[in-house]
């Protein structure tokens, strides 16, 4: 699987169940494409996500993935972690107010359908360091070495490189 386009959203929204969130995602696309929402306050880039998406394919072409689901391994890759239940906590779905990231791959451009259920906002990629580092517990010392963004990175690559 390759990933032909990929497309990343910034939402804000009111989750009143993340269940019938997710099957009102689910009813939009069609099968074969893949909506993700995560959770766009532990995200510190679109880079940060370009490179667990395409981890995330890269394991499934490998036979070494982690999740049976392609979903799952993006959120697993995305959290740097091997644990379902560590990625859901650090970038899933939480009922009450929440900034988004939509993940769209391999599909048609669901902007306008994601911007009836949700409000578009960009602003949700400005990343909170000091939150980040406490999600991912990065000490002062690495931050001092790399960027955030390295770090986040290097961690998702570091999940391959231990398999």
């Amino acid at each position: 699987m390759y990933m032909d386009n990929i497309q990343i959203l910034g939402f804000k929204s009111t989750i009143h169940s993340v269940d019938e969130t997710l099957n009102i995602i689910d009813g939009i696309k069609e099968d074969g494409e893949i909506i993700q929402l995560l959770n766009a306050d532990s995200i510190v880039s679109k880079n940060h996500i370009i490179h667990g998406v395409n981890q995330a394919l890269l394991a499934f072409d490998r036979d070494e993935n982690l999740a049976k689901d392609l979903s799952v391994e993006i959120a697993l890759r995305c959290s740097a972690q091997r644990q379902i239940s560590k990625a859901f906590k650090i970038l899933g779905l939480k009922e009450g107010k929440m900034n988004l990231c939509a993940v769209l791959i391999n599909s048609r451009d669901y902007s306008g359908e994601l911007s009836e259920i949700f409000t578009p906002d960009g602003s949700v990629f400005s990343p909170d360091v000091e939150n980040l580092m406490r999600i991912y517990k990065i000490s002062d010392d690495e931050i001092r070495c790399m960027s955030l963004e390295e770090i986040i990175i290097d961690r998702i690559t570091k999940l391959t490189v231990d398999y």
